[in-house]
């Protein structure tokens, strides 16, 4: 028998409370992951860089988020994507990215950019899976060993 659920998909402030409790989920992981609370180059994003912020809710229950932040040419970045581990292969990170590059094409954005990192090859994986691919490293990711960089034309 399968599993039933249902999924509801909610632009919310960056600062909303399941915001801040599944961010900093995120960062417990990756705090984990990289052996350091700060392995992320570059400005953080803030309630006043990201334009909009998704979260998946499950029954009800914040399961997954993301986010994305203007970038000085116009385009976007993709920020925060994370899916709680209970929810992890469900569906709901790529409908929260599906969410995002919907909202992307309604700004008119041609194309989406990301940085993950090197201790993430399930992320790599699933973002590889979903028609991104590798670029060069850019901006503050530029030069820096731990960062992988992708983007997808929409």
């Amino acid at each position: 028998m399968e599993d039933t659920y249902e999924l509801e998909l909610r632009s919310v402030p960056f600062e909303h409370a399941d915001s801040v409790m599944l961010r900093s989920a995120q960062r417990a992981e990756l705090t984990a992951r990289y052996g350091t609370e700060d392995s992320e180059p570059g400005a953080k994003p803030t309630s006043d860089s990201v334009t909009v912020f998704l979260i998946a809710y499950v029954d009800g229950v914040p399961a997954g988020c993301g986010g994305l932040r203007e970038l000085d040419n116009g385009g976007f970045e993709i920020k925060r994507m994370y899916v709680t581990p209970a929810q992890r292969g469900s569906g709901i990170a790529i409908a929260v990215l599906r969410g995002l590059e919907e909202w992307a094409r309604a700004q008119s954005a041609t194309e989406l950019v990301l940085e993950t990192g090197t201790a993430q090859p399930d992320a790599m994986r699933f973002y590889e899976r979903e028609g991104y691919s590798r670029i060069e490293s850019f901006g503050a990711y530029a030069g820096e060993p731990l960062s992988v960089c992708y983007s997808k034309a929409l």
